[in-house]
């Protein structure tokens, strides 16, 4: 996790950066700051600096991996890495039904925001309980 720490405190580093030579180069020809610009790029350095902290915080918790070691061998990272799923629908739902509210919101009909919400909630209930149901349901004997 010291990589990643370590990148993300690099981007945020930058982004705060070019945040500041922004306000001063916009401030300088236009005679005012533009604000969107200056705004995204202190809110993006925000959440890379989020993200850091996360990593760091982690990192400090967790023994060094072997990517975080210099003496470290790739066959030290052999196995395992989790449980990815084989395949499912429901991210295609998730997304369908989001597109749906968001087509709602940007011609602001109440009845369209409503039928996506509860879309989203529904194919949200689906991709969370996938494997509570069905025939991916383990059996117990």
């Amino acid at each position: 996790m010291k990589t990643e720490y370590k990148i993300f405190v690099g981007v945020a580093v930058f982004l705060f950066g070019a945040a500041a030579v922004y306000g001063f180069y916009t401030h300088g020809a236009q005679g005012q700051i533009e604000w969107i610009g200056l705004v995204a790029l202190i809110l993006s350095g925000l959440l890379c600096s989020m993200c850091g902290g996360f990593f760091w915080f982690v990192a400090r918790r967790i023994d060094l991996r072997p990517e975080d070691r210099d003496d470290g061998e790739i066959a030290e990272g052999a196995g395992e890495l989790g449980f990815f799923s084989p395949g499912s629908y429901w991210p295609f739902g998730l997304a369908l039904s989001a597109a749906i509210a968001g087509m709602g919101l940007v011609f602001w009909m109440w009845w369209l925001i409503a039928l996506g919400m509860l879309m989203v909630v529904f194919a949200a209930c689906g991709l969370l309980f996938e494997y509570y149901s069905g025939s991916r349901h383990p059996v117990e004997h």
